[in-house]
């Protein structure tokens, strides 16, 4: 049976093939033959993709990445596209699930958002409330560097508090949208923002995420 997270990785292979390998993309200075790396060490290097987490693990993530991003792009899409290795922990479908939904969806925004004539993705009510719940389980880890009270909601009003603090913003928008901007994409997720003018520049400006 195929699950969303399976559904995104194939998305975001597509996505990385018809753009190229040198493609922008939103995560920094990365382009899509650096994004397509990243995201292939991250399941398949556990001894280097610590670096992700563990600050002085990073120089040996970046040699390692670096050295995945010289391998020819169609090796690194094919790799991302038919998966982990049997015996890596990402192989098992419900740590796949868990652990590559939000990433796949919000790496493919990556590649498409960083083009000029990006249009909002639709996204259907199942995978909408799939994404929901993983951002209210994450949603304090991922507003924990917020300078000021961050709320999102959904248009329905269901809501989460990524963090505690005055003044209040309150973000509502769709749950991908919401995804965008808990994830540190503020300038490109389609929400709207409820709040003091200077408490919203600030948030605007934070870096959240993981």
């Amino acid at each position: 049976m195929s699950t969303h997270a399976k559904r995104e990785r194939l998305l975001l292979a597509d996505l990385l093939e018809s753009a190229g390998p040198e493609a922008p993309t939103l995560c920094a200075n990365w382009t899509t033959r650096d994004l397509a790396a990243h995201v292939v060490v991250r399941e398949r290097r556990a001894d280097a993709a610590g670096g992700l987490l563990v600050k002085p693990l990073a120089g040996r993530l970046e040699r390692v990445q670096a050295e995945f991003a010289a391998k020819p792009y169609g090796e690194l899409i094919h790799l991302i596209r038919t998966g982990p290795p049997r015996l890596s922990p990402f192989a098992l479908k419900p740590i796949d699930e868990a652990s590559n939904t939000v990433e796949f969806y919000v790496h493919a925004e990556d590649v498409r958002r960083a083009r000029p004539e990006w249009t909002p993705r639709e996204v259907d009510p199942v995978f909408a409330d799939a994404l929901w719940t993983r951002i209210e389980r994450m949603a304090r880890v991922l507003g924990r560097r917020s300078p000021v009270g961050l709320v999102l909601r959904r248009p329905d009003g269901r809501t989460a508090v990524a963090h505690r603090g005055t003044p209040v913003v309150t973000v509502v928008g769709e749950p991908g949208e919401l995804t965008m901007f808990a994830f540190g994409r503020q300038q490109v997720a389609d929400v709207q923002l409820d709040g003091d003018k200077e408490a919203i520049d600030r948030l605007l400006a934070a870096k959240l995420g993981i």
